[in-house]
């Protein structure tokens, strides 16, 4: 039986990357989910509320704007806006594709080039919570592209950077897989063994964007996870 990944973070342990007045920044663990789902488990965001109560001595509802989401097993960063003033802005800027994010992924078998660009289009089955890469358009897929580069050989793995142009359901996870490359402990797409932690070694590295209030380039970083493998991706 496979063990379910639980919620770790809370509002003492929350690891803050950035904060000012109107955004903050979290490295996510596995297991959190960003927003509330149908499993009842507390969400970061209202995590992040508890953290920003307490710090700042809050009462009353403390306003937080989800940006962006990423999926539960999967871990690193997460921006939320403190003000409904930088909201619409953040979210005008994910939608026009002007905020740069950056993921490593651990695959197993070697994939097909050292760097290429793969186009597929997606289709979500909402009862198994999947999406599946298709070659060519079909009814109901979405398209989706990616950019990935080979910068590490492991022992058993390989370090993978990747850049997306579309942000699609499962959509890093479902094209590598495509290629024959499923994330190291992504059972749901073909890896044959999930990792301890249940989470599955997808990482979202780094964000680019211009701050919504002060025009300011913003680049953020999120520290690997705890981890052997990961650790090895760095010496």
């Amino acid at each position: 039986m496979i063990q379910k990944s639980k919620a770790l973070s809370n509002s003492y342990n929350l690891q803050v990357i950035y904060e000012d007045n109107h955004i903050i920044v979290v490295n996510k663990r596995a297991g959190d989910i960003v927003q509330g789902d149908k499993t009842g488990d507390q969400p970061l965001s209202e995590i992040v509320k508890a953290y920003i109560a307490d710090k700042y001595n809050k009462s009353g509802n403390v306003y937080l704007g989800v940006v962006h989401r990423l999926d539960r097993p999967t871990t690193g960063i997460v921006l939320f806006s403190k003000t409904s003033k930088a909201l619409p802005r953040l979210n005008k800027l994910f939608a026009e594709k002007k905020a740069q994010k950056t993921y490593w992924a651990l695959v197993k078998n070697t994939p097909p080039k050292q760097k290429d660009t793969l186009t597929h289009w997606l289709k979500k089955n909402p009862k198994n919570n999947k999406s599946t890469a298709y070659k060519k358009e079909i009814p109901q897929s979405k398209k989706a592209i990616l950019h990935y580069s080979v910068i590490k050989k492991l022992d058993n793995f390989y370090l993978l950077e990747i850049q997306l142009e579309t942000g699609r359901h499962h959509q890093i996870r479902s094209q590598l897989s495509s290629i024959g490359c499923p994330i190291k402990g992504d059972l749901k797409y073909g890896f044959d063994r999930s990792n301890k932690d249940a989470s599955i070694s997808l990482h979202a590295k780094s964000l680019e964007f211009i701050h919504p209030v002060k025009k300011e380039l913003i680049r953020v970083e999120a520290p690997l996870p705890n981890d052997s493998i990961w650790k090895a991706c760095l010496d």
